[in-house]
């Protein structure tokens, strides 16, 4: 099934490679009927494109010979910030899209000056980012299902598998895309728990557009969303810390830790879960700012714990 717009540019492409096509012709190839054709026609003329139309039922379409489809051009910062993007979307979309990456690369190499194309192909030899891959085998498709959706707002029927191997299906209206710790979640409102939910996009085995439309909530934030479900999923522990710093610094040197950070008149409330406390006071003895337990004790005495082994390790060292 082709896109409207994506028919209308293979009408040029068509009749740059026959030369001359009938109306039934390209009507055939294109999947659609004569008017439909002519109405493309039409459109490419209005925008320049050298058609000739012979009249009549028999007419045929011609492409001036001489015509040929303008290259993209890119400016050196456009082109830097493409093939920095091409080097982000090959770690974080799904496996099954590498090979489209690569061919994307590709073009774009092939239609630059040769001095931009040296650089570009330096910048992707030679750059490294600390961006972790993505797992998913094979979502690419779904990914393309759950984004058509939630920006038309249609629902769409899904088939899930749960982590312990479950199947279900469901009816889902799909808010937005988020990406967040090495994984692609899509959020929305989920008709078989009648409550908004994220699925991991590598576990939606199956979805399909269905025609039943829904109103998608203004400004729904769906990485907010994904953060504060994983942050507040039931773990043996729970845990909360008044950090004595500011926001923008707690972001940076928070990294792995399932927790909400919410501004308070002395600092930053960190409030979460664990199942690890000893691996809990590992990660905060590492903060730059000083900062309050406020729960559970037992995280007091976890942090003791790992200050006497540091202790240990200090003294070791000047012996």
């Amino acid at each position: 099934m082709y896109h409207p717009t994506t028919r209308v540019l293979a009408v040029l492409s068509l009749l740059q490679s026959h030369g001359r096509l009938t109306g039934a012709q390209l009507a055939e190839r294109l999947e659609v009927n004569i008017r439909t054709v002519r109405t493309y026609v039409t459109m490419l003329q209005d925008l320049g494109a050298p058609i000739f139309a012979e009249r009549g039922r028999s007419g045929a379409y011609e492409l001036e010979a001489q015509f040929k489809l303008p290259p993209m051009m890119f400016t050196n910062d456009e082109a830097v910030a493409l093939a920095i993007g091409l080097l982000a979307a090959h770690r974080l979309a799904p496996a099954d899209s590498v090979a489209a990456i690569a061919s994307a690369r590709a073009k774009l190499e092939e239609v630059l000056p040769a001095d931009l194309k040296a650089r570009v192909q330096a910048l992707t030899a030679t750059i490294s980012l600390d961006v972790p891959a993505v797992e998913t085998a094979s979502a690419s498709q779904v990914m393309l299902t759950m984004s058509s959706a939630a920006q038309s707002q249609h629902r769409v029927h899904m088939s899930y598998r749960s982590r312990q191997y479950h199947d279900t299906e469901r009816d889902f209206d799909p808010y937005g895309l988020a990406y967040h710790h090495g994984e692609w979640y899509v959020v929305g409102r989920c008709h078989l728990r009648h409550d908004l939910r994220s699925f991991r996009l590598d576990r939606i085995t199956h979805a399909a557009l269905t025609t039943t439309h829904f109103d998608r909530p203004k400004s729904f934030d769906a990485l907010r969303h994904v953060v504060e479900s994983i942050a507040t999923l039931p773990r043996k522990f729970e845990f909360e810390l008044l950090l004595k710093t500011d926001l923008t610094t707690a972001h940076k040197e928070i990294t792995g830790i399932f927790g909400l950070l919410e501004p308070d008149t002395e600092g930053i409330v960190f409030h979460g879960s664990t199942d690890d406390l000893d691996w809990l006071a590992r990660q905060i003895a590492g903060f730059s700012f000083d900062f309050v337990i406020h729960e559970p004790a037992a995280l007091c005495e976890a942090l003791r714990q790992r200050a006497d082994q540091l202790l240990k390790l200090a003294v070791t060292g000047k012996q």
